[in-house]
């Protein structure tokens, strides 16, 4: 529960702060007032971070993105 392990969750859920839900919402923002006050978080409040995080940047769909990289097939039959 380092300072650097902290700043790197909320730099990440940053990008998903508009999908949390009310309750979820409030907690990273109380979550993140104290990180703006340079403040180490205790146990269960790292833990709260950590689950959001896990949440919603580990368990994220995975775009697919192999048909960008195949080479297209030749269809014509001349």
């Amino acid at each position: 529960m380092s300072y650097r392990e902290q700043k790197k969750y909320f730099e990440i859920l940053k990008r998903y702060e508009r999908k949390f839900d009310p309750r979820e919402r409030e907690d990273y923002k109380m979550l993140l007032k104290r990180h703006k006050d340079d403040e180490d978080l205790d146990k269960l409040s790292f833990e709260r971070l950590e689950n959001l995080y896990i949440k919603y940047h580990v368990n994220r769909e995975k775009v697919n993105l192999d048909h960008l990289f195949k080479k297209p097939e030749d269809k014509s039959d001349e």
